[in-house]
């Protein structure tokens, strides 16, 4: 892979994910996810567009990777949550402080390295938070997922993935053993959008809908 900056193998990281749930991805999404003004973002899709790896939309609503672009923004994606893995499994870090520190470690791995951690650590196919991890050729394999929030009264999923690295948010998950694998049952719906009241391990809890649409299930 050709070596970039840092923060142009953030932006590829970055379009690479969130154009899973919006393509063509808004140059203001964009920045709102790494933190930086929309003239910024702009600026850095500009000379990835220059590069290659960047494409616009037609009609100027927003931008995607081209195909080196994809390859590229896949590899950085797949080194960072192996990098996660590895901090979570090995170095017992908690969920909430792997993808700082990971995003660290991922900018460094050379392939050969990358290579090795991936079987060490036994080829896996997610993230601690969920999320699929790119295999060596870049595919991602992901699972039809919805949404807690959308669950009604009765129904059972598995948690799958959560969208959000926030640590706060993790802790809070956690506390309540909301976590990629954990069994989750509806009790009850409240009416105009109120909390869901959810069943892990035996425990009811309610969760506010902002939280639980941050939280992915699958059957």
């Amino acid at each position: 892979m050709t070596a970039r900056s840092q923060t142009a193998e953030e932006y590829l990281e970055a379009i690479f994910k969130l154009q899973r749930s919006q393509a063509p991805l808004s140059v203001r999404r964009l920045a709102d996810e790494l933190g930086v003004s929309p003239q910024a973002a702009s600026e850095m899709v500009a000379r990835l567009r220059a590069a290659g790896l960047v494409r616009e939309a037609g009609d100027g609503s927003g931008v995607s990777l081209s195909e080196q672009g994809e390859a590229e923004g896949a590899a950085l994606v797949r080194r960072h949550r192996l990098s996660e893995r590895f901090l979570s499994d090995y170095l017992n870090l908690p969920w909430d402080a792997v993808h700082e520190a990971a995003c660290k470690l991922a900018h460094v791995l050379s392939s050969a390295f990358e290579a090795r951690l991936a079987a060490q650590l036994g080829h896996p196919e997610t993230c601690p938070h969920g999320h699929a991890i790119p295999d060596e050729r870049g595919v991602l394999h992901e699972v039809p997922t919805r949404p807690l929030s959308e669950l009604g009264a009765g129904e059972r999923a598995v948690v799958h993935c959560v969208t959000e690295e926030d640590p706060e948010l993790l802790r809070y998950l956690a506390a309540l053993g909301l976590v990629p694998g954990t069994e989750v049952s509806v009790e009850a719906v409240a009416p105009f959008r109120g909390p869901l009241l959810v069943s892990v391990g035996g425990t009811q809890y309610a969760l506010g809908r902002e939280v639980a649409a941050k939280v992915r299930v699958r059957a």
